[in-house]
């Protein structure tokens, strides 16, 4: 017999080999576990980690047992991993094994415990929220008390704020939506000729406006009915008649008072008068139109001057703008008997010129004819009071209308007869012939043996026609233009003497006549002069002069050498008609009474007699003295020369000079381009009309004769 060992447990096998029998895991629930991760396996040999005092007397006792067990068997690794898991879950406390349930598999010889279910962990039901009550019926009257009187103290605040504090600001603030304010202009100052005849004037018109702000609902009706009245178009209208955020735009500008009648009653008649008003808007008028035009200018849609006296004489012009303040309806009208100020406007001055419109006029129609029918680039006729200095007519070819400035090209509405330099040519023989005479150098018998031409710096100088060696006198040499005789009269004065000359007649400078754009014109000191340059310069080629200074040079000669700057304003016109005239233009003595005397008489010779090279400027019954002008013109495009000037000046009575007229074609086509075939002709139609409208009688005196060969 064998000892009756301890009872075997649940799963332990025999020693020699007996299966061991497994005890079946129960199958983990689907529930969410809340038990933590097992921590990780020890090694061989490792200690645990929880503390030995933490464990109970129960987890040795079973720790002995399952020792005791397993003696003498054979230890698989299944076992050993078992023994090890085994401790671990006897020595846990009750959290430690909610942590890390026990291995049954690893539990060899122990009690099986029955198979603890996971925790399911649901949530807790949510607690119903809390009604507000508010109780009684007392209790709710109090709560709505409170609101009203909160909002009724709101609002009365508010009332006191707009009434009292801010009860100004808005009373203000109203009024100024019906306030307008509106611009009295000043009108322009007249521009007149010398006898008062006007040449830029104002006429009263109307500016169309309206106030987008009650033309908004009825924009597109209102244009409809404005257009054909205004001769605008109704697509441009409306989006004026809508503009946002503004009071006031114009619709049309210098409307004619009959205009705006036919338009306010279409207006009427359709019921949309409101919004739509007028306001003073004067326009400028040229009754002559391009008369002077170069000269007067133009000016803007503003009614600011652009170019010309408009321009230089603004500030006079324009006067003073005034206003009205006042307040207007719900329709845009003025209330009648409402608060209203105003400032008048103050006008401008009206400007008398020195300009005669009659003899403007055929100035400007004989150099435009001239100008067509040579095909010349330009032209200039100048006609110059010789006792004064006045500009009686300045006219150009071509020109503009200044009433309708933008048709014209920029060329055009050019002031060439200031703002345009060139070589005179011969013209300027005068100017030499008197500071000769009056510096003593020469006489008008000075014999001059002229050669066929001369060599100055290496270039060869001739005369406009071919001959050898003649024999001339100094007036001879002025009469037949003759370059090579006026050089060598001229190579006896020093170069600083005629310099000096030249700028006293005023050659190089402004010409004091006040206008925006003048050009000087140039004369080269003469410390830059070689003998080439003075000799050029001694029959006017080599410097520049513009067409009021040419003929300002020689109406010094015709006023018995003293020279009168020229002007173009006479006075301003007050408003009863009173001038006050301008401060007296400068004078200066050039050259001597009698060296001017004499230079009249060589004139002379040019025109008069059997072999005067312009006969095309006597004008019969009265002495005339004269001298034409060839000259090549600079061409800044090629740097060279190309093309010519033909001028001629010339003054009448040549024995009691009263008037000067000079004529410059620029660039004339057509094969002569003489000043004595083309300039001449035109100088005789302006001068016998000037003489005529002025009514300057001949002299009946005969021109003399001078020797002009000897």
């Amino acid at each position: 017999m064998t000892a009756a060992g301890p009872p075997k447990r649940p799963g332990q096998g025999d020693a020699a080999g007996g299966e061991r029998r497994q005890v079946p895991r129960k199958k983990p629930s689907p529930t969410r576990r809340t038990d933590p991760p097992e921590p990780r396996a020890r090694k061989a040999g490792e200690r645990g980690s929880e503390p030995t005092s933490r464990r109970g007397t129960g987890d040795r006792q079973a720790a002995g047992r399952a020792g005791s067990g397993r003696a003498g068997k054979p230890r698989s690794a299944t076992s050993g991993s078992g023994t090890s898991r085994s401790k671990l879950t006897a020595s846990a406390s009750p959290r430690a094994s909610r942590r890390r349930p026990p291995d049954p598999a690893g539990l060899a010889g122990l009690r099986p415990r029955p198979a603890r279910e996971a925790r399911v962990v649901r949530p807790s039901p949510r607690r119903p929220g809390r009604t507000f009550r508010l109780g009684g019926s007392d209790r709710r009257l109090r709560v709505g008390f409170i609101v009203v009187a909160f909002v009724m103290s709101v609002f009365a605040g508010r009332l006191v704020q707009l009434q009292g504090f801010d009860g100004a600001q808005y009373a203000h603030a109203a009024v100024q939506e019906r306030i307008s304010k509106v611009t009295l202009h000043a009108t322009r100052g007249e521009i007149t000729d010398a006898a008062g005849v006007p040449l830029a004037t104002t006429v009263d018109t109307l500016a169309v406006t309206a106030d987008p702000k009650l033309t908004r609902p009825n924009a597109v009706q209102i244009a409809e009915t404005l257009a054909p009245v205004l001769k605008v178009d109704s697509a441009d209208l409306v989006p004026k008649l809508r503009t946002p955020n503004s009071r006031f735009v114009y619709l049309a500008r210098k409307v004619p008072a009959a205009t705006w009648k036919k338009a306010r009653e279409a207006l009427r008649t359709e019921g949309l008068s409101g919004g739509v008003l007028t306001e003073p808007d004067p326009l400028r008028t040229y009754p002559s139109g391009a008369v002077a035009a170069n000269i007067v200018g133009f000016v803007g849609s503003e009614g600011k001057g652009l170019s010309g006296l408009e321009y230089a004489l603004d500030d006079k012009l324009a006067g003073k703008d005034g206003h009205m303040v006042y307040e207007r309806g719900l329709n845009g009208q003025q209330i009648p008997l409402a608060n209203s100020t105003e400032q008048d406007p103050v006008p401008g001055a009206n400007v008398r010129l020195t300009i005669n419109r009659d003899v403007q006029w055929a100035a400007q129609k004989a150099i435009t004819e001239q100008v067509r029918r040579t095909k010349s680039r330009s032209g200039d006729a100048i006609v110059i009071d010789t006792r004064t200095g006045e500009v009686v007519a300045a006219a150009t070819a071509p020109t503009f209308n200044p009433n309708a400035p933008t048709k014209s090209t920029a060329f055009d509405r050019v002031n060439r007869p200031l703002q345009e330099m060139y070589e005179p040519g011969s013209v300027e023989k005068v100017l030499t012939a008197a500071s000769l005479i009056d510096a003593g150098y020469v006489t008008p018998e000075t014999r001059i043996r002229v050669p066929g031409s001369l060599v100055r710096d290496g270039r060869r100088i001739g005369d406009y026609w071919d001959h050898g060696t003649i024999n001339l006198t100094f007036a001879g040499a002025l009469a037949k233009s003759s370059n090579v005789g006026t050089i060598l009269a001229a190579e006896r004065m020093p170069m600083q003497l005629q310099e000096d000359y030249l700028r006293k007649f005023g050659i190089g400078q402004p010409t004091g006549i006040g206008l925006p754009g003048e050009a000087k014109g140039l004369l080269a000191d003469a410390k830059d002069w070689n003998s080439l340059r003075r000799a050029t310069i001694s029959f006017g080629q080599g410097l520049s002069v513009n067409a009021i200074q040419m003929a300002s040079a020689v109406a010094t000669v015709a006023n018995g050498g003293v020279r009168v700057e020229p002007s173009l304003v006479k006075g301003f016109v007050d408003d009863e008609g009173k001038l006050t005239p301008n401060p007296a233009p400068k004078r200066t003595r050039v050259v001597s009474a009698k060296a001017a005397s004499t230079v009249a008489q060589m004139m002379e010779q040019v025109v008069q007699g059997e072999d005067a090279l312009s006969k095309k400027a006597a004008i019969p019954g009265y002495r005339i003295a004269g001298k034409t002008g060839t000259a090549q013109r600079a061409d800044s495009d090629c740097g060279c020369y190309r093309g010519y000037t033909a001028s001629f000046a010339g003054f009448a009575p040549a024995d009691a000079p009263r008037f000067v007229v000079y004529v410059a074609l620029q660039d004339p086509k057509g094969g002569d381009n003489s000043g004595s075939g083309l300039a001449a002709p035109v100088f005789h139609d302006i001068m016998a009309f000037t003489l005529q409208k002025y009514g300057v009688p001949p002299t009946g005196a005969t021109s003399p004769t001078m020797p002009l060969t000897w």
